[in-house]
């Protein structure tokens, strides 16, 4: 399976620190924060990656170019940001006409990527993507979900101030091909895949949720906390399973 990660956004909310760097490769505990994703994204067994850039594009070519990685994870450039559903569009010739996982990479995470993957190879009939949950102790500043007993996301709440409960979208999914006809049907170039194209599949979403570590670190104070939580992990890169996912 091919995974396209979201690194092309300014990350106006981490400023000063994103005056000078992307925010896909903020420092936590001494790592760029790319390096996490890509440790457990082909440590798990990924084919491929794809990093959209934008913001201060040269720092992330220069990591990926020195990267461990590097033959394994191809870049596109937005020269402007197409939204998160326009960027899925643009780059639909790279998914092969196969499912793929998309996550956002300003959150650092630990979750379980095979899992999820699994889930979604035995979702319920007529479900076309499998969606990362995860507990929030933020539950305004995210997408709340509602489920059902089957896990099938049921209501979907982007930000209120009301939220009804604490599982959120962790901005990991594993999408089918569908999906971007959906994105292709709103014929414009820019979409966002949280408040255009999530609710219109809503009761046809699985939600997994992690038992694992899950925060976005858009803001200063969720870097700092990310940094003081997560703890120091070990340098070694992950040994890549045999074969792929």
């Amino acid at each position: 399976m091919r995974t396209l990660l979201l690194a092309a956004g300014v990350g106006s909310r981490l400023l000063p620190i994103t005056a000078t760097t992307p925010k896909c490769v903020v420092m936590i505990n001494d790592r760029p924060l790319l390096d996490y994703w890509l440790e457990l994204l082909f440590g798990a067994g990924i084919e491929r990656v794809l990093i959209n850039t934008h913001w201060l594009a040269g720092q992330v070519h220069a990591y990926v170019k020195a990267s461990h990685w590097a033959s394994r994870i191809d870049l596109v450039h937005e020269n402007e940001l197409l939204g998160t559903g326009g960027t899925v569009f643009a780059n639909r010739q790279w998914f092969e006409g196969q499912p793929f996982m998309l996550a956002h990479a300003d959150n650092l995470s630990d979750f379980d990527v095979g899992e999820l993957i699994a889930a979604h190879r035995t979702r319920p009939p007529g479900h076309l993507m499998t969606m990362l949950g995860f507990r929030t102790d933020d539950p305004r500043s995210c997408g709340i979900l509602e489920l059902d007993d089957r896990g099938t996301v049921v209501a979907f709440h982007e930000k209120v101030n009301d939220p009804p409960g604490n599982l959120a979208n962790g901005a990991v999914y594993v999408f089918e091909p569908e999906v971007i006809d959906a994105i292709a049907a709103m014929g414009r170039p820019t979409v966002d895949l949280s408040t255009e194209i999530i609710p219109r599949f809503v009761g046809r979403i699985l939600c997994l949720e992690t038992n694992g570590y899950h925060r976005d670190i858009g803001t200063p104070e969720s870097l700092h906390r990310a940094c003081a939580e997560f703890g120091q992990r070990p340098r070694d890169r992950a040994t890549v399973r045999e074969g792929s996912i």
